[in-house]
């Protein structure tokens, strides 16, 4: 079970207090960069993230689909991350997704703490903080309930939350309904590197292995938001990863070497491409640097699913078709548990080098 040393975010939120805990205070070189999220969102000036417009991507127009297709993917290329509306999976069932996570993070800490994960044990599925799992000991202001979604045989429905009773089976519909948006998106990338439109897919494990991780991050509200972040700055180790949020702002994007907002669109999931897709595409595709500002007036949820190709069943590394003496490969082969490694002891290298 969970030790005072891991005291829930949500909880020290509610406390009452003035000033956080120095360990969630932030190194001074991030603290120039961090201000207040609703006063950056509300910024026109400078790049925006992309919008693309999804409903044409099938279309028996050969012209307007193909349109829709290249604004996918130069999308994928200039940024690497994009507001997709019209993507087909009906309002309604965000609603319900969106809803059901909030009871569930409106239930007294007490009752979450009965879902708690064990990450000492590697139990990582379940209610939990973060660990200070990297050299600087730095926490992040969060909490978050994680689970597997997809592929249904492969999930654990018992450690799901059991209220809202909707839970399951909003959940489960969602991933069911992304994992077809999410073959359409592999089709179109696979395509735009001049590829057979299956190829991506197969790459990343096919119908049958690749995993949909959903990871629901609940930022309370913070009494100093300028000295924290709600996730530190990283790249994700997926290949694609959707994200829905509470239309509350929060997520940064390192662009052109500058922090900028994401504004909150309706309607729309945010798409990042991962490092998965980074680097079978050799860099054609970007996985871009992001981040989580959190605020003193508001919570902000957001609902990420993280589209992941299986630990040790396939090597990535550069497609050969997209490897030339011009363009030689970026990345060494490595199994996707290899490259969960490779990050974890390059950020434990990087903190130590800083001390």
């Amino acid at each position: 079970m969970v030790t005072s040393m891991t005291p829930r975010v949500e909880s020290l939120s509610s406390s009452g207090i003035q000033a956080i805990p120095k360990e969630y205070v932030r190194p001074q070189e991030e603290l120039n960069s961090i201000g207040n999220i609703f006063e950056e969102e509300r910024k026109e000036e400078g790049p925006q993230v992309p919008t693309i417009d999804l409903k044409n991507i099938e279309s028996d127009d050969e012209a307007v689909r193909e349109k829709c297709r290249e604004e996918l993917k130069r999308a994928a290329v200039e940024w690497g991350v994009m507001h997709v509306v019209n993507h087909g999976i009906p309002d309604e069932l965000l609603e319900r997704v969106k809803e059901a996570g909030k009871v569930f993070f409106d239930l007294p800490v007490e009752e979450k703490e009965k879902y708690a994960n064990d990450q000492a044990l590697g139990k990582i599925q379940g209610y939990g903080s973060k660990l200070a799992n990297n050299a600087s000991g730095q926490l992040e202001w969060e909490d978050y309930f994680f689970h597997l979604a997809y592929p249904e045989d492969k999930r654990d429905i018992s450690i799901w939350p059991k209220t809202p009773t909707d839970y399951i089976a909003a959940t489960s519909e969602y991933a069911r309904q992304l994992r077809k948006l999410a073959s359409k998106v592999l089709s179109v990338l696979s395509l735009g590197l001049g590829l057979e439109e299956g190829r991506l897919e197969k790459e990343v494990g096919g119908l049958e292995e690749l995993l949909l991780q959903m990871k629901i991050n609940y930022y309370p509200i913070c009494p100093q938001p300028e000295l924290a972040l709600g996730v530190e700055a990283h790249t994700d180790i997926s290949a694609l990863t959707f994200i829905l949020h509470n239309m509350v702002p929060g997520l940064q994007l390192f662009y052109q070497g500058k922090w900028v907002t994401a504004k909150c669109v309706p309607n729309s999931i945010i798409m990042h491409i991962g490092d998965t897709l980074e680097i079978l595409s050799n860099r054609k595709y970007k996985s871009i640097l992001h981040r989580g500002l959190v605020n003193k007036e508001k919570v902000r949820i957001s609902w990420a699913v993280f589209c992941e190709p299986p630990k040790e069943k396939i090597i990535l590394k550069p497609l050969p078709e997209v490897v030339s003496e011009e363009e030689p490969a970026i990345f060494p082969p490595r199994t996707f548990a290899q490259h969960i490694q490779h990050k974890l002891f390059r950020k434990t290298q990087d903190a130590l080098d800083a001390k």
